[in-house]
């Protein structure tokens, strides 16, 4: 015959665990929390791609720059006129 586990041991072990802050705040604080850091998330997001898209723009400006710049293009150029007679 099989013996029959007593369930009540695993009962006091989930009550012997210390509270967390997420079982003592209510669930409209922490729904304010959650929707907190998903704004600051999408802010730094933002600034990030703001970022990126300024240092796009700055390296573009530099390029126009360069490629109206005689000495540089033709420092840069290849000098190997044979191959377009």
């Amino acid at each position: 015959m099989a013996k029959k586990r007593n369930s009540s041991s695993t009962a006091p072990a989930a009550q012997d665990k210390p509270a967390t802050l997420k079982d003592l705040l209510s669930q409209d604080v922490l729904n304010k929390l959650k929707a907190q850091a998903n704004e600051a998330q999408a802010e730094q997001d933002k600034r990030k791609e703001d970022e990126r898209q300024r240092a796009l723009e700055a390296k573009k400006a530099e390029q126009k720059k360069l490629d109206n710049n005689f000495e540089h293009l033709l420092n840069n150029s290849n000098l190997d006129w044979h191959k377009y007679k």
